[in-house]
């Protein structure tokens, strides 16, 4: 077992784009002209190729690109009992463009089975060496509270729920659970992927709450107390970090505003080791909100796009990394993409070429910054 630790001075959120091969096998397995034994050949053989490609580009963590799920959130929630979906023409509105997804709501109490993320995992692992660490990615556990909690799913999730607190409480739970699975098969880093704290920030997600008639103070500490629920009791050896986010949906953003407002919720007090950060354009805002990171955690500045293929100018990112060290030490700093490459299968707007190009230049510049080709020390 590798005993590598995330993050790495050079590092990568999760996702890739996915090859024409496997969309091809996705859309004749939809079709009914393959099995489903053959489509998880193709994917195996398609994730095998993806870490073989990561390695080559000198990364440390490696991931299987998210190439066994359709979206970056939804299909892990599929994974619990109580947890129903189905395709029905909704979506959530993005910046210019709906996002398609599928109606993801409860049936049921929330409990944790034995859940088929942690066998893709296991898959994963095979491929761990001396240079190189297996990186999984889940939703936080907000997430799934939000999504059980809009609009559209509140009425339904009443059925089973009274309260806020006893949702929170059963989502706590049900990925402790889920956690010690992926523990006992292995995992020593694992990745929580949330837009909940970038969902939350900025003037449009005040009007947002307040015309559900919540507080949104009230609701930061509700995403906070389930995130921390969830971790409790985790193993001292495991490594869990939390990657935020403003949606990547297509190449568009979800909403927009600075870390401020969230700062003294998720920065000081979230039980995580590293903070993945989005910070590709001016809709994040500054960085004198890192000075709210706790002394036990490191930050991830995610300060290229994989939303737009340029490649930014390498002293630019250098300069907003020493600019980013006036609030943060930074031997507590690494640098990443600001997302993944397809948080959902669509992907983003860029060509396979511009996805490896966008890493190498994130390996360039923390090579020239930490004068190192290493990992987190």
């Amino acid at each position: 077992m590798s005993t590598l630790k995330t993050p790495f001075r050079y590092d990568l959120v999760g996702s890739f784009l996915r090859p024409e091969k496997l969309k091809a096998a996705k859309a004749a397995f939809e079709e009914g002209k393959i099995s489903q034994d053959e489509l998880d050949r193709v994917t195996d053989e398609c994730v095998t190729e993806i870490v073989k490609k990561q390695k080559q580009a000198g990364f440390h963590a490696i991931t299987d690109g998210e190439f066994r799920r359709k979206f970056w959130h939804l299909d892990f929630m599929w994974g619990f009992e109580g947890v129903a979906h189905e395709k029905d023409g909704g979506g959530v509105q993005f910046d210019g463009e709906m996002a398609d997804l599928e109606a993801t709501y409860l049936v049921g109490k929330i409990k944790a089975k034995a859940h088929p993320f942690v066998e893709y995992f296991k898959f994963l692992k095979q491929f761990e060496d001396e240079q190189t660490v297996a990186k999984y990615t889940i939703p936080a556990p907000a997430q799934m509270y939000q999504q059980m909690i809009v609009p559209q799913n509140i009425k339904q999730t009443r059925k089973f729920y009274e309260t806020d607190e006893q949702l929170i409480s059963d989502i706590g739970k049900a990925y402790q659970d889920v956690i010690t699975q992926f523990y006992e098969a292995g995992c020593r880093n694992l990745q929580l992927d949330d837009c909940t704290w970038g969902a939350i920030v900025g003037d449009a997600a005040k009007q947002r709450y307040k015309s559900l008639g919540l507080n949104i103070e009230d609701v930061k500490a509700q995403l906070l107390k389930v995130n921390n629920l969830a971790l409790e009791n985790r193993p001292g050896d495991m490594v869990i970090t939390s990657h935020i986010c403003r949606g990547n949906y297509h190449s568009t953003f979800f909403t927009s505003g600075p870390y401020d407002s969230v700062a003294d919720y998720v920065f000081a007090q979230e039980n995580v080791d590293a903070l993945f950060l989005e910070y590709d354009d001016a809709r994040s805002g500054g960085f004198a909100p890192l000075a709210k990171v706790s002394p036990d955690k490191k930050v991830v500045l995610g300060l290229i796009t994989t939303k737009r293929p340029e490649l930014e100018d390498k002293d630019a990112v250098i300069a907003r990394i020493h600019e980013a060290e006036k609030y943060i030490p930074i031997d507590r700093l690494c640098l990443s993409p600001q997302c993944g490459f397809a948080s959902c299968e669509i992907g983003n707007k860029i060509t396979e070429e511009q996805q490896w190009a966008k890493l190498a230049l994130v390996k360039e510049i923390a090579q020239e910054v930490w004068k190192k080709t290493a990992t987190s020390e």
